[in-house]
């Protein structure tokens, strides 16, 4: 049995880094959000062009995210995916019109022309991170859902949760929620601008970004400070040690002060954040505020996972019966499941190592407008 608490403890730290680099690869749906603001086409497509450069990152994270989250706990997959299938469906389909628009936006014999896919790329980059967002905010605050695992052997039965007739469309009416939606939403657009200013060698494009910071960074901070509060001082279940599952107050407040170390990563991580937009606001000739602000954001994302799914506490609190609320404990695959898949993930620094060496090829030379000239892509 403690070979199985370890292992089902080791892949939810799997999962929070996944969920952490996937908060961070948000700054290319950012980055898509601000298209229209360049209204020069040669502008705009330089930053169209450094997108595609990293989009299939972010949605190969995004997949394996969703791929990791279905093998290691696999009753959360069926009760959220399965539940509240109308707001993963709406974030599915925004991701499947930015392949689309990727695709086919400079392709020869594009009858549609280039604004109608960016228009789809603009939606995807507002819609992609703000319901991602409240997706996640479901597993602060709660959803309207019941499991009932004797369903598994009951043929009439075509689920074993029950959830509303909305079936995850509650969830964007919740003014919590959308908070936290639109937390994600600026962060990744300020994320975005920190990257162009990097990634980009054109003074137009960097004066346009700093100027685009100057106005998604506050929004950033105050949305963050509302979202933090929001989840410091909310209701979380705890589970005791004989699997009864009840309501306790600032649990998530309590859990950073259990345990110790997760708050001062969190500190730690919101210090490299605003170092990141605070010197490339103040200082004109700063271009890296990508790198301080990217690692504080996943340290940021990281800690979260780790209050929310760690110190005996339910990740995914059911709003209509507290028994209902699904754990790393009640929600995982079997033993025997985990320690197979433990050995498969030896290969992941494997693969973020190969993800770092493509970067650095990829950004090896700044992007210019004589470069997307020159371009058939």
């Amino acid at each position: 049995m403690e070979t199985y608490y370890i292992l089902q403890n080791y892949w939810w730290l799997i999962m929070s880094v996944l969920g952490a680099l996937l908060v961070f690869m948000l700054f290319v749906q950012g980055g898509q959000s601000m298209l229209f603001f360049h209204r020069d086409e040669a502008e705009r497509s330089l930053l169209v062009n450094s997108l595609g450069r990293k989009w299939e990152l972010t949605f190969t994270t995004l997949v394996t995210f969703g791929g990791a989250f279905f093998a290691s706990f696999p009753l959360f997959y069926s009760t959220s995916f399965g539940g509240a299938y109308w707001l993963w469906m709406l974030i599915l389909f925004s991701f499947v019109i930015q392949a689309i628009s990727y695709e086919y936006r400079a392709k020869q014999g594009n009858v549609y022309g280039r604004s109608f896919y960016d228009t789809l790329l603009l939606i995807n980059g507002i819609c992609g991170p703000m319901l991602l967002g409240v997706a996640v905010a479901g597993m602060f605050f709660g959803a309207e859902f019941t499991v009932t695992k004797a369903n598994i052997l009951n043929t009439q039965a075509a689920t074993i949760s029950t959830w509303g007739p909305l079936h995850g469309l509650e969830a964007i009416g919740s003014w919590r929620n959308l908070c936290f939606g639109a937390m994600v939403y600026f962060l990744a657009a300020s994320l975005a601008s920190l990257y162009f200013i990097n990634n980009i060698d054109d003074d137009a494009v960097r004066t346009r970004q700093r100027n685009m910071l100057i106005c998604n960074a506050p929004l950033f901070v105050i949305f963050f400070l509302i979202v933090v509060a929001l989840i410091l001082t909310t209701r979380g279940v705890e589970v005791d040690a004989d699997g009864n599952a009840h309501w306790v107050d600032y649990k998530y407040l309590h859990n950073y002060l259990d345990m110790w170390w997760a708050l001062i990563i969190l500190l730690a991580g919101v210090g490299l954040v605003l170092y990141g937009l605070c010197k490339t606001l103040i200082k004109p000739g700063y271009r890296k505020g990508i790198w301080p602000a990217g690692a504080g954001t996943v340290l940021v994302v990281l800690t979260l996972f780790w209050v929310l799914g760690y110190n005996n506490t339910a990740y995914y609190p059911s709003l209509l019966d507290a028994q209902s609320s699904l754990t790393i404990r009640n929600s995982s695959s079997s033993e025997f499941t985990l320690t197979a898949m433990s050995v498969v993930s030896i290969l992941v620094p494997f693969v973020v190592a190969y993800i770092a060496y493509c970067w650095r090829a990829m950004d090896r030379n700044k992007l210019t407008r004589d470069e997307v000239a020159e371009s058939n892509h």
